[in-house]
This record gives structure tokens, sequence and C-alpha cells, in this order.
């Protein structure tokens, strides 16, 4: 017999908007009586945050400095990075903080990154996938590929396969990947990746990168095998409905309409520094996690992709990122 929190949570599920605002969030955080992660509880880890300079990445940049760990900040913006590392050291001034500078549409960019971070790291702990970007109209990068597919899913995808002896040197590591709700109404087609045809849409763009992206994580976590063998897990997390800059930037309407009950950036995080510093962290693999609990990856039939098509996607970024196969399906 469920119990009545249980029951709670999934009504809050079911209403969408309950689940996502920061109703869901204080509910379930009463309801549920979470702690906070102890002061500590990074001390001597090192992680990686891209899209560190504003939003969600900027709060988790800085939590995960109060946490005691070692920062390496990936970003595009040279100017955004050191501002942002100025200003988390002067509040933490314990905190060691190394930024790289990268633009995650860029194959040699990202590459030219994960040098740089092997040279000044010898282990990686947890690393956070978080930069992503919306464009009002189809740009095609360098490398022939649509702008949003290749910042949130072909650069990510290769710099975790390029840093994955640094975090199969980690301890009990883990790649975090920050996901969006849009992508539950979203399909993937798999025969148009680049966007290639219909009228160009940046927010369903966005979207279908985010479909891609959690897809992935499912394939890295099969791929990889247990986290106690692999020594690295790999999950999702949902932050829910946040107040952020790329939100009143990218959706004014909504986030004007819905700000009395969007959460603030701290409680957007709060399951990212759970999933960091908790051993749920480290102990599962291959889940999309929303306020401290896993969660489906479909809430539509329409959206679901089979095991088959994981592995066809994973292929296909692959030869997108020009990488040999970081884990070949034997």
């Amino acid at each position: 017999m469920a119990e009545p929190r249980d029951l709670v949570d999934a009504a809050l599920e079911l209403s969408v908007i309950g689940s996502f605002s920061n109703l869901g969030y204080a509910i379930r955080r009463r309801m549920d009586d979470w702690a906070d992660p102890p002061p500590s509880a990074l001390r001597g880890c090192t992680v990686l945050v891209t899209g560190p300079t504003s939003g969600l990445g900027r709060a988790a940049s800085e939590a995960f400095a109060a946490l005691g760990a070692r920062l390496v900040l990936v970003g595009r913006d040279a100017g955004k990075l050191a501002s942002t590392a100025a200003e988390i050291g002067d509040r933490y001034p314990d905190a060691g903080i190394a930024t790289v500078v990268a633009d995650m549409s860029s194959l040699d960019s990202v590459s030219a990154a994960a040098d740089a971070v092997r040279a000044s790291e010898s282990r990686l702990d947890v690393l956070v996938d978080n930069a992503g970007a919306i464009h009002d109209r189809r740009i095609v990068t360098s490398d022939g590929l649509e702008a949003t597919f290749a910042t949130m899913v072909v650069g990510p995808f290769r710099l975790v396969a390029e840093l994955l002896p640094l975090l199969r040197a980690g301890r009990e590591a883990r790649v975090i990947a920050v996901t969006s709700g849009g992508m539950y109404a979203q399909s993937l087609d798999l025969d148009d990746l680049g966007y290639e045809r219909g009228d160009f849409d940046g927010t369903r763009a966005y979207a279908r990168a985010k479909r891609a992206q959690v897809a992935l994580v499912r394939e890295w976590a099969r791929r990889l095998g247990p986290p106690g063998r692999a020594g690295l897990a790999v999950n999702a997390m949902h932050p829910g409905w946040a107040a952020t800059p790329g939100l009143a930037a990218s959706l004014p309407q909504f986030a004007r309409v819905m700000r009395p009950i969007l959460r603030s950036p701290a409680a957007g995080i709060d399951t990212l520094l759970w999933l960091a510093t908790n051993e749920t962290g480290a102990r599962t693999t291959g889940k999309l996690y929303l306020d401290r609990r896993p969660r489906p990856f479909d809430r539509a039939p329409m959206t679901r992709l089979s095991a088959d098509d994981r592995r066809r996607l994973w292929d296909d970024v692959v030869e997108s990122a020009r990488i040999e196969d970081p884990l070949p399906d034997w």
C-alpha cells in the first residue's frame, strides 16, 4: 500500500504545475524531511561545471565551492568566466578555481578544453553538463552541425568521452546532466537531428536536444555498467521551473506569468547538489531525478525512444563528434 507522501508526490506529478513549480519543491522538501549536504561534503573533490557564469550553473558553482570543492569552470566568455571565478573566490577564499574557455558548439574548442583540463587536473569527481543555448534561427556551426544540437548534445558528449580517464580516477565519480521539462513534450526525429526539415523553432530545438541528452544518459549508463564496476555513475536531473536569466530571455511571457510560483535558483539546483554529494548519486545510474526522486523519462508515448533508437542516436553522435566510439557496444 502506497504511503501518504507517495500519493501526494504522485498527485503533484500529475498536475505538472504543482510538480515543476516552487509549490512542489516546498511540499516535497518538508514532506520528505530533506537534509542539506554537510558543509565539507565535497572537500577534496574536483567538480567541473559547464555554463557556470549565470543561472543554475552560477548557483551550482557557488554551492559547490561552499561545500569545499575545487572548481573547474568551463564557459565560452573569458571575461564572464574571470569575473565569476573572482567573485566566487572572494566569497570562498579556500576554494581552488580553474577556468577553461570553451565554446561547446565547436569540436576543436571542446577538444582544446579537454586538453586544458587534463593538463591541470589529475582527476574529476563530478562533471555537470549544464551549458545550453536557444537560438531564434537555425545556425550551422563550422563543423556542419545545427548549433543547438552541437552545444547541448555533441559537444558535451565529446567532452565526457575525452575526460573519461579523469572521471574514472575520481572518487565515486558521477556525471550529472541538467535537463528541462520541455523535453517531455518533444519527440526526437532520428532522421533529422539537425532540424533541416520544417520551420525552425528555437524552443523546440532546445527541447529536442534535451530529449537527446537524457537518451544518451541512459546509453552511457548501459555501456558503462553498474557504478561499482565502472567507477562512474551517469544521471540526469530536472530543476523544475526556476527563475533564471535564461528563462526570462527565452520564454519572457511564460516567465512573467509564472513568476509568483517559479523556483529560486537555489531550489532548482537542490537535486543537483544532492546527486553530487549523496550516496544515491554514486550508487544509481541511468536515472532522471526531480526533487530527489527518480522520474520517468517519458510522459507521452510519442516521445519514447526504444533501446535500438538510443543505440542509433549514440552512433550518430559519435560520428558527429568525430571521435572513436568511447564505449563500443560489442
